[in-house]
């Protein structure tokens, strides 16, 4: 019996954004599959437009995973993550454990096709970069959405998520973010009248 499977479909049941007020609950399988989503659209848009040859199927596989140890750690709220060197480290040191434990979750035939979700193979750097974008960018679309919603909680969140977007040096990204992100301050009504 394995249980790997069984683990990543507890993705949902593990929410973000745990220190502030939501008026819509995420958790890291929602999340997840939005940034698989924006990686795998800033992928196309950077071969697209800016002649860039991304694998824009492998970046959504590893976006979908990018997360999935946090069955295990459970999500670090981003201001304890981030509060110095120390902890970035350290807590890289858990996620790797992490995913070793996932891995071994897994009959020994299919680790080697599911390491390359938990431990970053050398070639997949840019993918990595274009994840961490598409991750950033989720993070100001939910703040978007919550501040939509009158949640004050969420402003200095998302002027500090404008801020991040607008320091990643990728066209892929300046492209998204002008010409996709103002319809998440659309109501459907607004979407359905294009």
């Amino acid at each position: 019996m394995s249980s790997f499977f069984a683990m990543i479909n507890r993705m949902k049941l593990i929410d973000r954004w745990s220190l502030m007020r939501n008026t819509a609950k995420e958790n890291i399988a929602e999340h997840s599959h939005s940034v698989a989503i924006i990686a795998h659209a800033l992928c196309i848009i950077g071969n697209k437009k800016f002649g860039k040859n991304y694998n824009a199927e492998r970046c959504a596989l590893l976006a979908l995973y990018h997360d999935a140890t946090e069955v295990i750690t459970g999500d670090m709220p981003t201001p304890v993550k981030y509060y110095n060197r120390e902890i970035i480290n350290a807590y890289k040191d858990i996620e790797n454990i992490a995913g070793k434990r996932l891995l071994a979750m897994l009959p020994e035939e299919f680790r080697d096709d599911y390491s390359p979700l938990f431990n970053k193979k050398d070639g997949d750097e840019e993918l990595w970069k274009i994840i961490k974008a598409a991750d950033k960018t989720d993070a100001l679309i939910k703040c978007i959405s919550e501040c939509r919603m009158g949640n004050r909680e969420f402003e200095k969140a998302l002027e500090a998520q404008k801020r991040l977007i607008d320091e990643i040096n990728m066209p892929e990204v300046r492209y998204f973010r002008e010409n996709f992100l103002p319809a998440y301050y659309q109501t459907l009504d607004e979407h359905t009248k294009q």
